[in-house]
């Protein structure tokens, strides 16, 4: 009869806890373990293949965006706007602007308020002008303008490439030379039309055809332009008026300077190099003192709507002089 085979000691209590007990992590050791030759767990032919892959992927994703982006810029013209007119946002209906605004604290506000004739109490809108001005004084400001500033006239648009110059000297007595009359208790304000691409206006050229609700001295005026200066007609007419039978009374008599609108020759706006808006100033002679004066200018053309709450068309301010 065989013996039993002896069977294994099992182990103690105390190598079995011996067996449990996790090894330490070092975080140096993980960094780079010198025995293994490996750098946060990866040897150098690992890190070797995963830099090769990244390198490959971020080159490929960056070639595909930046084709992308090539075709994407064929499809532009940085002087055309791929929308215009009834397909763009802005639309066919210009805006009507003014300056000097009111300081930048006070962004909200449309009142063009000053004390007396000082020099300090005016400044911040003398200044406001100067800076708004500028670029018609200085063609070197405006990119591209210079040799390409032609002499427009109503029977001599620019040529293809060429921009219609603006006269600063007609603006008297709105120059800065004269501070723009604010010393003298009648301010400037000049007006400006938003630059619509491609937009071609529709003028009120017939004295026989103008729409009701139009200021009656304005149609005076069309009337004697077209007696006398009929070339002149082609014009996106201008009119300020106080707002209420009050505002009208206390506005007094009002000067548009160089013309009572925008010609005709400075449309369509064609994001030419140099270009600049035609300007019209608009000088209160003689305003009431010590109260705020309502006014509204408009822009007069046929296919020109006026919506104040939409602010097209149309501009809205108030005036107070102490």
């Amino acid at each position: 009869m065989s013996k039993p085979v002896p069977m294994p000691h099992s182990n103690t209590d105390e190598d079995l806890n011996m067996l449990r007990k996790p090894i330490p992590f070092k975080f140096s050791t993980f960094l780079y373990n010198s025995e293994k030759g490996t750098v946060m767990g990866r040897d150098r032919k690992s890190w070797a293949k995963i830099g090769i892959f990244y390198i490959a992927f971020y080159g490929v994703l960056g070639a595909l965006v930046a084709i992308c982006m090539w075709a994407f810029f064929q499809t532009l013209d940085p002087r055309i706007p791929k929308w215009t007119l009834d397909s763009s946002l802005i639309g066919t209906n210009p805006g009507l602007g003014f300056r000097p605004l009111p300081p930048v604290d006070n962004v909200e506000s449309t009142l063009i308020w000053y004390k007396g004739t000082q020099h300090e109490n005016y400044k911040h809108w003398t200044d406001s002008l100067d800076d708004f001005l500028a670029v018609y004084k200085v063609p070197g400001l405006t990119h591209g303008r210079g040799q390409n500033i032609y002499n427009c006239d109503y029977n001599q648009p620019p040529p293809k490439g060429q921009v219609c110059d603006v006269d600063i000297k007609s603006w008297s007595p709105c120059t800065k030379e004269n501070n723009y009359s604010y010393h003298k208790s009648s301010p400037c304000i000049f007006l400006k039309l938003n630059k619509i691409y491609g937009w071609i206006p529709e003028y009120y050229n017939n004295s026989n055809d103008l729409p009701e609700n139009m200021p009656g001295s304005l149609k005076t005026y069309i009337s004697e332009i077209e007696k006398t200066q009929a070339h002149k007609l082609n014009t996106i007419w201008v009119s300020c008026e106080g707002e209420n039978p009050a505002d009208q009374e206390n506005i007094g008599a009002i000067n548009y300077l160089p013309i009572r609108g925008f010609p005709g020759y400075f449309y369509p706006y064609q994001n030419s190099e140099g270009y600049l808006s035609p300007l019209v100033a608009v000088h209160f002679q003689r305003p009431k003192r010590g109260i705020i004066i309502n006014v509204e200018c408009k822009a007069w053309a046929r296919n020109i709507i006026h919506d104040r709450k939409e602010r097209i068309g149309s501009v809205h301010y108030e005036l107070l002089i102490d």
